[in-house]
């Protein structure tokens, strides 16, 4: 049979076809892809005629659609479905692809003819892509002199070689750190539920009439709030952790460390005095200053409303607090204060639900889609779910895939990538998935959600939305195609839904009874929404700030004790409180080791700037109506990158961004 990844799909939408995938396939459709790019690139740098934009630019977005098919889909299944033989391939195709990529991009000639390319009397999208196309080369080291590109093309290939290592090091590691625990009386506190999903963890783990506590990927893990056991609580939480520190096959920190300073090197090459400055050269952040700025603004209160949580804590467990104990404690505070048992709430939200009348109901309020599901489509794995989007007047829109139970070859945290991207030179719509780690209930029974996995659905959601509503001409510039401290602010948006009246008394119904969540609950929920916040600000600063330490280091610093490194960082910033761990240690933060975040993790506070003021501007403006949805949906989430993003969002807002509202929603108005 032909390699499915040779032509286009035929399926609808151009879904890819997974049924037809092997894992096989891939490394020959990198080959082919490869190739067929590069031969795209020549005919475009042998070109007799002038460079224009025609032959260069559009040359250029037309080249390697090949590449491109099998890319999207591998990338997913390298974190979705990391098999031994996935692994394989990302290993040999990672490096690879990251010298593909320096042949284009420090390509002199083509170089050349992008930067002769005349952009007036080009419209303004037009005009965009050139620019960015030629800031991009040089943002690559098209300038460089031989020397100096051949070094980057060896740092590029190392680099890209240790993030695979990285990530599939933390995949084995969290695999392996997996809390085993011999009796159910370990896990008191846990419902009948999770602890049947423990048993059915265990039992597939090869361990018959145990107890298995898998992992997510951030520090705090959910069943810490509801483990009564303070000794499990603690195995839990060590368990977590530790991920990558210890000295074995698996460790990431050296790695983690070895990146840091060869990202380092890279940066002075480019002419930049650390990664940082590289790294946030191209964002809507003005500077890196400012960024420092508006995280230097908010910890030094955060840490005083954590200490004051902490205090109320400590009142209750009649005890000092450590990390482990923090959000038992938390949430029995939380039900003392204000009435609010969030594990109570699970039998609430149950996960087709929570899809249905609530994620996909906001989102048919607002823009007017309709979610059907086709069972004739098939996903890249038995659990995925594929839905067709449709428009209030019937046209497709898009295909909607679900992914949303952990396995082992699945990595943790939750995400939203791209199988075909709108676009219409391409004449493509978006076909997209979102991926989350619930744990699988035992047959035959209901999937209920944490609160903050229903958060997270509805968050997820948001960049499915961005990616489906993408009306670019070119695919460079198609939906999520933003900088990272912009991507992150529709999805935040999108959580707003989560506890709208309108929304939450459509989905949150007892999956036995039917009966609502009573309303008194909901205002409750509302009216606690700032406890915590302390904990919440200090643990994301906390990552955030650790990020930055790892990427401002100057080139020929070597860190040969991260854990040491680690310490020092947070107290330097600020937010080294130890009740209250980083969301992310260096040995599990994927997010800027493998994911694409490096010194970029600032970008979801800097995102909830945009995120809070939106908010104020939907509920000033009447809250879920269609013409609300479609003003935002206008003037924001079609523009991908087409457009400048602050730009984009002043057209939404009608003015540029406040930080008042971020402030007051994190309880930091008065202190900042």
């Amino acid at each position: 049979m032909s390699n499915p990844f040779l032509a286009p799909s035929t399926l609808p939408y151009q879904l890819p076809p997974f049924g037809q995938i092997g894992e096989e396939d891939f490394l020959p459709a990198f080959d082919s892809g490869i190739d067929e790019h590069l031969a795209d690139i020549e005919a475009i740098v042998s070109n007799p005629d002038p460079a224009s934009f025609e032959n260069t630019i559009l040359a250029m977005e037309r080249a390697g659609q090949g590449l491109r098919r099998v890319a999207l889909v591998f990338h997913n299944n390298s974190s979705a479905h990391s098999t031994e033989g996935i692994q394989a391939v990302e290993k040999e195709i990672a490096p690879r692809l990251a010298s593909h990529e320096d042949n284009i991009y420090l390509n002199k000639a083509l170089f050349e003819r992008v930067s002769a390319v005349e952009v007036s009397g080009l419209d303004a999208e037009s005009a965009r892509l050139a620019a960015e196309y030629r800031q991009r080369f040089i943002r690559a080291g098209a300038q460089l002199d031989d020397a100096a590109q051949q070094r980057l093309r060896d740092l590029n290939g190392e680099l890209s070689r240790l993030g695979t290592e990285f990530s599939q090091r933390l995949l084995r590691d969290t695999n392996a750190s997996a809390l085993l625990l011999d009796d159910e009386s370990e896990l008191e506190g846990l419902s009948a539920d999770d602890i049947a999903s423990a048993a059915g963890a265990a039992e597939a783990a090869g361990h018959p009439g145990k107890y298995l506590l898998t992992l997510i990927l951030p520090t705090s893990q959910p069943a810490l709030e509801s483990l009564a056991n303070r000794e499990t609580r603690r195995r839990l939480h060590e368990a977590s952790i530790n991920r990558g520190f210890r000295d074995n096959e698996n460790n990431t920190v050296g790695v983690a460390a070895r990146m840091a300073a060869l990202r380092a090197e890279r940066a002075a090459l480019l002419g930049f005095a650390n990664h940082a400055e590289l790294a946030t050269d191209d964002q809507t952040a003005p500077s890196l200053d400012a960024i420092h700025d508006l995280l230097g603004r908010l910890a030094k209160p955060a840490v005083r409303n954590a200490r004051a949580e902490a205090r109320q804590l400590e009142e209750a467990a009649g005890h000092p607090i450590e990390a482990w104990d923090w959000p038992y404690y938390s949430g029995k505070v939380r039900a003392e204060k204000y009435d609010v048992d969030l594990a109570a709430l699970r039998p609430y939200f149950e996960l087709d639900r929570v899809l249905q009348d609530g994620v996909f109901f906001a989102a048919n309020k607002l823009y007017g889609l309709t979610f059907h599901e086709r069972s004739d489509l098939q996903g890249y794995h038995p659990e995925v779910r594929v839905w067709e989007v449709r428009e209030e007047d019937g046209t497709g829109l898009g295909l909607f895939l679900g992914d949303y139970y952990t396995r082992e070859t699945k990595n943790g945290g939750a995400w939203m990538n791209s199988f075909v991207e709108q676009s219409r030179l391409a004449g493509t719509q978006a076909v997209v998935v979102n991926n989350l780690n619930i744990s699988r209930p035992p047959a035959g029974e209901p999937t209920l959600l944490t609160f903050d996995e229903v958060r997270t659905t509805f968050h997820e959601f948001g960049h499915a939305l961005h990616g489906l509503f993408s009306n670019v001409t070119y695919p460079l510039f198609s939906g999520t195609s933003v900088p990272r401290d912009f991507v992150e602010y529709p999805s935040q948006v999108n959580e707003m839904w989560m506890l709208w009246p309108e929304v939450v008394s459509n989905y949150a119904r007892h999956h036995q009874t039917g009966e609502p969540l009573p309303q008194e609950t909901i205002d409750r929920l509302v009216a606690a929404r700032q406890w915590g916040e302390g904990f919440a600000t200090t643990e994301y600063l906390g990552a955030a700030l650790l990020d930055l330490a790892w990427h401002e280091l100057p080139p020929g610093a070597a860190v040969e004790d991260p854990p040491a490194f680690e310490n020092q960082a947070l107290h330097d910033a600020g937010v080294d409180y130890a009740p209250v761990p980083p969301r992310y240690r260096t040995g599990y933060f994927k997010h800027i080791f493998a994911g694409g975040y490096a010194a970029a993790y600032y970008a979801y506070i800097w995102s909830e700037v945009l995120d809070a003021d939106s908010v104020e501007w939907f509920r000033e403006s009447g809250g879920l109506t269609r013409e609300n949805g479609e003003h935002f949906r206008r003037e924001l989430l079609s523009r991908g990158y087409s457009v400048d993003p602050l730009q984009a969002f002043a057209s939404f807002r009608g003015r540029a961004a406040r930080l008042e509202p971020l402030l007051e929603r994190r309880g930091l108005a008065d202190q900042s």
